[in-house]
């Protein structure tokens, strides 16, 4: 786990004095130490470029494995060499497990330098290290059948074999604190291995039934009209000549159009995506419940990796039994951000609202016939502008400052609303049904 190498990171760096790096044996950043020093030249180009890039380049690469760190059981010290970028004596302590190289505590070396008690315990420290990623390597290497026949399986027994045998394969870890990541649609051809995601102790891809999003849904999320292009919805309308209605974003949502563009509408994000009826599903340990880096971090970068659309992130859970209700949220956060770009990309599943119930419905039972008419295409900026009233709390002067048009134009398309729906929208009852009708046609 991340946040477990950071701790040995730290250790290291204050038994020795200087700061230090973690890498792994291909020879990606991992964690490093906190450089608090006055000395300037500690952030030499290596050390800046693997932090910042998370790898060393090549010829830095080649240049350490010529001192035969691949082979070495104890602290090899490595002179500077310019022409290869490295400007900087180093220390390398290799990090082993059962005579395997897994990664590499690099240091930079000053006189007098570290003692040979000092690097002795930092050896120890490694030993440490080596048991983690090896744990890690052995956690994630095999695992994608046992997940996926979890989280595929029917229940009843054969749902309790599935889980038995994740369980056995994960061994003690899987007792601990763990949270679920699904990112869809997943459309990269295969999964990753575990070792690649930080933090992860199994990955899959399994079938995603969904599709990115209604018609309707769609529809609903079409960019306004461009200022001079007016705000009407159809002949009668009072609200010509109306300001372009701002790309309508969710309070707190991490995927806000920027204030030139429109609102990405559910299409646009699946055709990035490019839907192909698969997600991929990471089982991600955590330090802490109340920590979810380690998640948001995968989801991010596994995202972005792949141009999917959505990520979700299940609560976090102790032990593998709730395992299924972990990926019903994760997937049910990932279809909420694929019906409100504005939450994601990346969203848990604590922060989709009303999105929390509506995935739970079972498919086509979301549907009220109320909602029908003003669900068509041609209706869609009255169903754009009843779900921003809405959103807004009944809130006239919020909502027509948020569409940018006159309060009588929105009472007019309001009224509009009632006609086609047959609707009240002064009584509760019937606002919350309206509202949850536009949600759920999102989905």
């Amino acid at each position: 786990m991340k946040g477990d190498y950071q701790e040995l990171v730290d250790e290291i760096s204050g038994l020795l004095g200087v700061p230090a790096t973690l890498e792994n044996r291909d020879f990606e950043l991992i964690a490093f130490g906190a450089h608090d020093s006055d000395d300037d030249s500690a952030m030499d180009p290596v050390r800046t470029r693997s932090i910042l890039t998370r790898k060393s380049t090549p010829a830095v690469r080649s240049w350490f494995e010529g001192f035969g760190i691949t082979r070495a059981t104890g602290p090899v010290r490595i002179p500077a060499a310019p022409e290869a970028g490295v400007f900087r004596d180093r220390i390398c302590l290799p990090v082993r497990h059962r005579g395997i190289v897994l990664g590499y505590v690099w240091l930079l070396d000053a006189r007098p330098g570290p003692t040979a008690g000092q690097l002795t315990s930092a050896m120890q420290v490694t030993d440490r290290i080596g048991a983690l990623l090896a744990d890690e390597e052995r956690a994630g290497t095999d695992l994608s059948r046992e997940l996926r026949a979890v989280l595929t399986a029917e229940r009843g027994w054969q749902y309790d074999m599935a889980l038995a045998a994740l369980r056995t394969a994960l061994g003690p870890a899987a007792e601990g604190l763990h949270t679920v990541v699904c990112v869809a649609p997943w459309s990269s051809g295969g999964a990753p291995t575990a070792r690649a995601v930080t933090g992860a102790s199994a990955l899959c891809t399994v079938p995603w039934p969904w599709p990115a999003g209604s018609a309707a849904g769609r529809s609903q999320a079409a960019p306004a009209p461009h200022a001079g292009d007016g705000a009407s919805s159809g002949p009668g309308d009072p609200g010509h000549g109306a300001t372009a209605s701002p790309g309508r974003t969710r309070k707190g949502g991490r995927g806000r159009p920027k204030p030139d563009e429109g609102p990405r509408t559910v299409t646009d994000l699946a055709g990035d995506a490019g839907a192909d009826g698969h997600a991929l599903a990471v089982l991600v340990r955590l330090r802490a419940a109340d920590v979810l880096a380690p998640a948001l971090t995968a989801a991010g970068r596994l995202s972005e990796a792949t141009a999917s659309a959505a990520a979700g992130i299940a609560l976090p859970r102790r032990g593998m039994g709730d395992l299924a209700a972990s990926w019903r949220e994760a997937a049910s956060a990932a279809r909420a951000v694929l019906a409100e770009p504005g939450l994601g990309p990346v969203a848990d599943w604590s922060s989709i609202g009303p999105y929390r119930l509506l995935t739970a419905l079972p498919a086509g039972r979301s549907r009220d016939p109320s909602a029908a008419a003003l669900l068509t295409p041609a209706h869609a900026e009255l169903a754009r502008t009843a779900e921003l009233f809405l959103d807004c709390a009944g809130q006239a002067g919020r909502a027509a400052a948020a569409l940018g048009i006159h309060r009588q134009t929105l009472y007019y398309r309001l009224s509009r609303v009632e006609q086609l729906t047959g609707l009240d929208l002064d009584d509760g009852e019937d606002r919350l049904l309206l509202h949850m009708a536009l949600k759920a046609a999102r989905l």
